[in-house]
């Protein structure tokens, strides 16, 4: 479902990816493991077309979805208009939206905040959103930078929990992070370091 192709970024002379390849299938949780500074949030952006490579090709087959490690949310608007936005964007129904909005606020306990203007929400919170606008159109490859970082415990286990549903439904999961605590639950595991895969 994605796969990428001799990937290569650099800044002026400073190479931060270096010919990285690799394939992620449906049904499938996969990570990518690097310190700060080894260029993951880098892979991820080009992986999404935020961003373009020096060299190399991503191919995409599927509805994606991405979740950044700063939320990308309208903190003027209610969680709720947040909603409407990118269901608007998704192109979809309004019945479908809110039963996925209902489904997913409920499984991370946040639902009582719907009419709350993000700007009012902490920023675990404001990453429960994140989280869910990223699952709104049920992609069938999810892309995960740092996703939890706010999360209390109660919150994190769920999200794990999450993660899991979805390989089981056959979704493609891709989790960027500097620390991965199961490491064996993962189907594939890939540490970034001097620009490459180790």
């Amino acid at each position: 479902m994605l796969t990428a192709l001799h990937i290569s970024k650099s800044y002026g002379k400073k190479e931060i990816l270096s010919n990285i390849s690799f394939t992620i299938r449906p049904g499938t949780l996969n990570a990518v493991v690097g310190e700060n500074g080894a260029g993951k949030s880098t892979l991820m952006k080009i992986l999404i077309g935020e961003l373009n490579a020096d060299k190399g090709n991503v191919i995409l087959n599927g509805k994606s979805g991405y979740c950044p490690q700063h939320p990308l949310i309208f903190s003027m608007l209610t969680v709720n208009e947040n909603f409407r936005y990118f269901a608007s964007a998704y192109g979809l129904t309004n019945h479908y939206w809110k039963a996925r909005r209902d489904k997913l606020m409920d499984q991370l306990g946040f639902k009582k905040y719907l009419h709350y203007r993000v700007e009012h929400l902490s920023g675990g919170t404001q990453q429960k959103l994140n989280l869910t606008l990223a699952l709104l159109h049920e992609p069938d490859i999810l892309i995960l930078d740092e996703p939890y970082g706010a999360f209390d415990l109660a919150t994190y286990q769920h999200f794990r929990e999450m993660m899991f549903q979805l390989k089981d439904q056959g979704k493609c999961i891709l989790l960027v992070t500097h620390l991965l605590n199961d490491a064996e639950r993962f189907d594939q595991v890939f540490t970034l370091k001097e620009g490459g895969f180790q």
